[in-house]
Parts: structure tokens; sequence; C-alpha cells
């Protein structure tokens, strides 16, 4: 019994050795980054603006959390570029990217005017081992754009009419309120836009930036706005009278404002003053039965809105009361 028990963990051990062994050692990772893939770049003011997402991945599918840099290339075209033989002229910037991610490079564009440059870049692994290159960007560089200026808002019963100084042809025209950072919403050939699908009493911020190709300006001063409604409904138009048995009946036609709220009634008699007959009336129609046989009367209709604001009178009607049957 004693010796059946010593050698019972003896073998366990054996056999515990046997398990452990998990075959030759791997080779180390080499880290090399996958290769760029959606780089892209415009003419930003008197800038190249590049931007890329650093990859987070190896070529080995192993993740990365540290990378040594980013080398970015910039240079002009010839035709028969070639990734591994740029063109005379052409710049190497060494980007301290630390870790996967967005980037984003602003790179002085003077020297490249009138010039169409290419534009690649690749990753440096935490051991030094370049990525392949990535896309490739090719930018037509301009003269800089100049920013637009003395970007005024008004409101209006339509909407926001903005307005500008500015000397190229097309602008964009970005909208923000409190709630959404600023987005474009439009563009424009013309220094100027009506913002029609703006509400009353929200807060808006606008910004404008001129545009040509894949080159724009830096954005104007922001301009602030919360329009009012401070704009009646339309004139109601076409405003005839006939008569009836009793009374004096009145048509027009109707208003289509999306606040419209209703109509008021104004009556003078011959020579006399208008006085308000009805206060809220919805449809585009009224009948007088108030008035005195063989009389004269003058009548006008003006139309309000849900904020109460009141449109001018109608151009008026003059009709002679019936006599009584």
């Amino acid at each position: 019994m004693r010796l059946r028990t010593l050698a019972t963990p003896f073998l366990a051990i054996l056999m515990l050795s046997g398990c452990g062994y998990i075959g030759e050692p791997l080779p180390p990772a080499l880290n090399i980054p996958v290769a760029i893939t959606d780089l892209r770049a415009l003419e930003y003011g008197d800038h190249l603006l590049v931007e890329f997402t650093a990859p987070a991945l190896s070529t080995e599918g192993l993740g990365l959390t540290a990378l040594r840099g980013v080398e970015l290339r910039v240079g002009p075209t010839e035709p028969n570029f070639n990734l591994d033989r740029w063109a005379p002229g052409a710049r190497r910037i060494d980007a301290e990217v630390l870790k996967p991610g967005a980037v984003s490079k602003e790179i002085p564009i003077r020297e490249f005017v009138g010039k169409e440059l290419v534009v690649a870049a690749r990753a440096i692994g935490p051991k030094g081992r370049t990525g392949a290159w990535s896309n490739l960007a090719v930018v037509a560089i301009v003269n800089p754009l100049e920013k637009p200026r003395d970007l005024k808002a008004v409101a209006s019963a339509d909407g926001v009419q903005l307005s500008w100084a500015g000397s190229h042809t097309k602008f964009r025209i970005y909208r923000g309120t409190r709630d959404e950072e600023p987005a474009p919403i439009a563009e424009s050939a013309a220094a100027a836009y009506a913002d029609t699908s703006a509400q009353f009493e929200t807060p808006y911020r606008y910004f404008v930036q001129a545009i040509q190709e894949k080159a724009e300006s830096e954005v104007s001063d922001s301009v602030r706005l919360t329009p009012e409604d401070k704009f009646p409904p339309a004139v109601p138009a076409g405003l005839a009278a006939i008569t009836g048995p009793d009374s004096i009946e009145l048509t027009w036609e109707r208003n289509t404002e999306p606040d419209f709220r209703a109509y008021r009634i104004y009556r003078a008699p011959e020579g006399g003053v208008f006085t308000q007959i009805a206060a809220s009336v919805d449809t585009p129609n009224y009948s007088d039965k108030t008035v005195e046989p063989k009389k004269k009367y003058r009548y006008t209709v003006t139309s309000f809105d849900l904020k109460g604001n009141e449109s001018r009178p109608s151009a008026e009607v003059e009709v002679l009361a019936p006599e009584k049957p």
C-alpha cells in the first residue's frame, strides 16, 4: 500500500508534463500596419487638408494599440507616376501619429498653386516597419479661395434671407441649431440664399463657404438669428358682394398659408367709417343679415394667423341692400 501511495504523485507529474507540451515557439509578430484605405484631400483656404484613418490592425490580423507615425507624400503628378519614384519637388511629411484613429493634417500649398498634386500615406508600425501605400488622392491646386464676408440674416415671411459679399461663383451654406451641429443645407450660385425650411422661434446659426472643384475657402464668420413671426397672411383677394332676399352675401378667395387662422369682416355705411362686424370667420364667405333695406354699404376683409398677425384690408366693395320682401 505504501509503494502505491508514493508512486501515484510521481506518475501524475509525468502525465502533466506530457500534456503541457505546446509545440515549437511562434516567431515574434512583425506588426506591419495594413494599408490606409480612406485617404482624402482637398484645398481648404491656403492649406491642403488631408484626412484618413490610421489603421488598428497589422497585416497578420493582430490589433495595434500604438504606431510610430505616418509618412505622408505630396508631390506633382507626372505621366508615369509611380509610388516608388516620386516626381521632383515632392515632399515627405512625417506625422506624429501615435495610435490608430482619425487623422487630420494641414499642408501649406503656396508653392503648389497651378499644379496637380497626388497625395498618399502609409503607417509606420511600433517596430518601425511601414505598411503599404494608401489609396491616392489627386487635387488640382488653385489660388486660395476668398473667405466670404459680411454675412447677414434677415427673417421674412418665407423663412430666412441670407446675403454676403464674395467674389466666387459657387457657395455652400451651413446651418446649425441649438441642438444640432452646423451642416450643409444648400449650394448657391449667387451671394444670397433663401432658407425656406427655417422655422419661426427656432435659434439658427449660419456659415457660408466658397467652393470650386476640390477647393474650399475658410468658412465665413457666423451669424445667429431666431426668426420671429411678425408676418401676416396675404391680403384676401377677389372680394365680391351680391344681394340676397334679406342679406348681403360676401365671397373671396381662400388663403393658403400654413399658419392661417381666420378672417375679420369690416363694414361701413355710405359716407361712414369701417367697423368690425365679424371677428373670426373660418371660411371665405359671409352673410350679413343686419343691413337696413335700400342703404349702401362698403365691405372689406382681413386675414390673420395663429400668432394674431393681421393683414391689410382687402379691396373694398360697395353694394345696395335689398328691399324687404
